[in-house]
């Protein structure tokens, strides 16, 4: 689980360090200390992740064997939310959720009860019924967004 992810963001290092802000001052670019670690041809021994509490704090320079990767408190993940966790597809589903799915569907075009169909007994309870299932999978959903960690 944490391999893609470091992988992830080993590979956004070199765009989010150039994306950083900078002092008018003359300071080492990122650039430079990318192309003194590429002449040495030597990977940096060392990449450590500082969390920024302030406004004013400032991240920490770089070396030629250090990677210093900055994130603030209130934004801990540099990938965005949309892309932490994928959807399973169709092709993913497991058959019990797949069987469950073309039930239901026979169910509604049948017209069985609790099945919101405008033909057949009990429509009114199923639309009722389809309405508080729909609303408890969105908190769930939104619960399970929350509390999951990229």
């Amino acid at each position: 689980m944490y391999r893609p992810l470091i992988a992830a963001s080993l590979l956004m290092l070199s765009g989010t360090a150039i994306a950083q802000t900078q002092d008018a001052a003359p300071q080492t670019t990122p650039a430079t200390t990318t192309d003194r670690q590429a002449e040495t041809g030597k990977a940096p021994q060392r990449v450590r992740s500082v969390t920024l509490t302030g406004a004013g704090d400032k991240c920490p320079e770089s070396t030629d064997t250090e990677i210093v990767v900055c994130q603030t408190v209130g934004e801990p993940y540099r990938i965005p939310k949309a892309f932490r966790e994928t959807k399973k597809d169709a092709a993913q589903q497991s058959w019990v959720n797949r069987a469950a799915t073309m039930d239901q569907v026979g169910r509604v075009a049948g017209g069985l009860p609790d099945t919101c169909s405008p033909v057949g007994s009990g429509g009114q309870s199923g639309c009722a019924l389809q309405l508080n299932r729909a609303f408890a999978a969105e908190k769930r959903q939104a619960a399970n967004d929350a509390a999951g960690v990229p």
